[in-house]
């Protein structure tokens, strides 16, 4: 059923001409959306429990998102902005490809365990246990991009003579990839940010010097 505040009361003598304005902030309900698929994940996240975290009937979320998997292409979208930029950022500001994937584990480690919000990856954890393949393969094809992205910077510091001309860029690309995918996972069993701050110190060992 929707509620009186799903709807406009019904237009009376000399009242403004009926409109259908949305009776909720889309800001802060695509937020708690966010913090709901980040902390449960795709599949086990519900309309139903869409509607009870955001505050709204189940018909103004499909007039203001769509359907489920509307509203969650917009949460990754959202969550990319919000909370995971952290990476194209280093990529983008540090002198070095070391300086930036150095900076970008340590952000991880901050962003990951950070009070007051679920722990770990959403780009990650939301693929955990997904049985439907278009959400999956979009998962996939952004974790698959940022991998690339580390290569690309890889690449422009062997360009640039600050790594070693014959590095396995892809290798180490993927070893990067496969340390911020696994700190997620280890933040979400109750890894420190201190723990997880001397996980990328290891990490960074391995990284060849010019």
């Amino acid at each position: 059923m929707v509620s009186s505040h799903d709807i406009k009361d019904a237009a009376g003598p000399g009242s403004k001409p009926r409109g259908r304005p949305r009776s909720f902030d889309r800001e802060t309900a695509l937020e708690k959306a966010i913090l709901a698929f980040w902390e449960h994940g795709y599949e086990a996240t519900s309309v139903s429990d869409l509607t009870q975290v955001m505050g709204i009937g189940a018909p103004s979320l499909y007039a203001a998102f769509g359907d489920k998997r509307s509203l969650f292409d917009e949460v990754v979208r959202e969550y990319g902005a919000r909370y995971g930029s952290f990476g194209d950022r280093a990529l983008a500001e540090e002198p070095t490809a070391r300086a930036a994937v150095e900076r970008m584990l340590h952000e991880a480690a901050a962003e990951y365990t950070e009070p007051g919000r679920p722990h770990g990856c959403l780009i990650v954890h939301a693929a955990t246990n997904c049985t439907t393949p278009e959400v999956e393969e979009s998962l996939r094809e952004r974790r698959n991009a940022n991998i690339a992205a580390i290569e690309g910077r890889v690449r422009s510091g062997v360009a640039a003579g600050e790594l070693p001309a014959d590095i396995d860029a892809a290798a180490l690309a993927r070893h990067t990839g496969a340390m911020i995918q696994g700190m997620s996972q280890q933040a979400r069993d109750g890894a420190t940010k201190e723990e997880l701050e001397a996980l990328a110190e290891l990490a960074m060992r391995i990284w060849p010097r010019s």
